[in-house]
């Protein structure tokens, strides 16, 4: 019992770090405890996958507030970058959400909703079903559900 809640704290801890700014990927270890078969697919895809949407959300306020300090000289995004990330917003729109799940670009992406005012409801359903559905493709190659 100990054992499961461990792994499964790990998991969520990975999922949730590799959603937020940090450099961090947890695909490994979702990987690799699926290829163990101790613990259910469908539990282990939760974990992760409500653990990197909340890593989301994270960045999404984070957005929200980032606004007040972008003229701050420790600001670690200069004003033309961060201008031409909200042009890019403003031109694909939420949809662009759909990509969260994309390295590199993904996390930025939600920091970027926040500054934007996403409404929180449309952010959280986009970047689940990106979130999830990325989960879910790993899981099946994985496992061979073809």
């Amino acid at each position: 019992m100990i054992e499961e809640f461990a792994v499964y704290t790990g998991l969520f801890m990975a999922a949730f770090a590799a959603a937020t700014v940090l450099p961090m990927q947890s695909e490994a270890a979702l990987v690799g405890l699926l290829l163990t078969d101790v613990y259910p697919p469908v539990i282990l895809l939760a974990v992760a996958s409500v653990a990197n949407t909340a890593g989301s959300a994270v960045n999404w306020l984070l957005g929200r507030s980032v606004e007040r300090y972008r003229h701050r000289r420790w600001f670690p995004v200069s004003d033309a970058t961060l201008e031409r990330a909200q042009g890019w917003y403003q031109r694909h729109g939420r949809w662009s959400l759909l990509l969260s799940w994309l390295p590199i670009v993904g996390d930025p992406l939600t920091v970027v909703a926040g500054v934007m005012r996403e409404p929180f409801p449309v952010f959280l359903l986009l970047v689940v079903l990106a979130k999830t559905g990325r989960y879910v493709a790993l899981a099946a190659l994985t496992l061979g559900w073809f």
